[in-house]
């Protein structure tokens, strides 16, 4: 990384650390006491009167819950890999799996542990189709009059115009993969190779 560069990753952090504490509805007393970080030395590094360091920034970025370079807003580094980032909705976190927006939709999803789901489940429709994996847990899927249980290892595939919803099955939370559609674009799932 050039000078230049550290220079304006190093400028940012502190503008970054104030805004993100304050999205959070955290004090800088409250911030001090969970990290061990005096409110003088909290209040210098948000204001750019202190250069932050890793022995600084390790805990605050423990305490906030992200990832270092998510704290500093670190320039790519020419890694190949896809970095998306996370999101919640209705309890559950999201994570894309793929970059555009047209086309086939893929996602990690994850309901949380907790009580599962033993009530009547909301039902949506709209246009598209959906094909679900199961990676841990087992999740409850009612799908127009029928409701069934996927446990890990088990698919479902769907068209959305069907009246369906889903929700945990197990307390341990469930996790799975999603992939959407168009109306028209399917998942064909084989339970053995053709010609066997």
């Amino acid at each position: 990384m050039a000078d230049d560069d550290l220079s304006t990753v190093l400028k940012g952090v502190g503008p970054r650390l104030r805004a993100l504490r304050r999205d959070r509805g955290t004090t800088l007393t409250s911030l001090s006491e969970s990290t061990g970080i005096s409110v003088s030395t909290l209040s210098r590094l948000e204001s750019g009167g202190r250069k932050p360091t890793l022995e600084l920034l390790l805990p605050l970025a423990k305490a906030y819950g992200v990832q270092l370079d998510e704290l500093v807003d670190a320039p790519p580094t020419g890694d190949p890999r896809v970095h998306l980032r996370s999101f919640s909705r209705y309890g559950m976190t999201f994570v894309p799996l793929t970059r555009h927006l047209g086309g086939l939709q893929a996602y990690k999803q994850i309901i949380p542990a907790g009580r599962p789901h033993t009530g009547e489940l909301e039902q949506r429709t709209h246009e598209g189709y959906e094909w679900l994996y199961i990676l841990a847990g087992r999740l409850r899927l009612r799908l127009g009059e029928h409701d069934l249980v996927l446990g890990v290892g088990e698919a479902a595939e769907f068209d959305t115009r069907t009246p369906h919803g889903w929700a945990s099955a197990s307390p341990e939370g469930v996790e799975f993969l999603t992939i959407f559609g168009r109306q028209g674009e399917k998942m064909h799932v084989r339970a053995r190779p053709a010609g066997k």
